[in-house]
């Protein structure tokens, strides 16, 4: 069964009765729906970084401590090698997610607005849900 047959099989049930002209104006809505949600991406790389598991505690321990930390006070937080942890680390700033500060020989991180807005909306319709 192809896409505009169950289309119109939608909204044959929806309108009580459909013509091709239905289908293509509802696949012209669709067409303009993923246009504008796939069409400027920007946002795809913060979800995308978050997907791995190191990456993701380490974002959630920046939020959680509310203060830049060191990278070896993170490197106890994730049971990975320490260039993974700098990778990752890296691979969060690029994303927007953490910010880098260099003193002397010490690298610090913290959290960006986004990676605390981004955990606390989650928080919050995690725990409305």
């Amino acid at each position: 069964m192809d896409e505009t047959t169950r289309i119109r099989r939608l909204l044959t049930d929806e309108l009580g009765e459909c013509c091709d002209a239905d289908v293509e104006r509802r696949l012209g809505e669709l067409e303009s729906l993923a246009d504008t949600a796939f069409g400027d991406d920007a946002v795809r790389p913060v979800f995308a970084v978050l997907g791995n598991e190191t990456r993701y505690r380490l974002t959630r321990a920046l939020v959680a401590a509310g203060d830049e930390l060191c990278v070896c006070e993170l490197e106890p937080l994730v049971d990975v090698s320490e260039s993974a942890v700098s990778h990752a680390l890296s691979d969060l700033v690029a994303a927007g997610l953490l910010v880098r500060r260099k003193e002397g020989n010490w690298r610090y991180y913290a959290a960006t607005s986004l990676a605390a807005e981004l955990f606390a909306t989650a928080e919050s319709e995690v725990n409305d849900a």
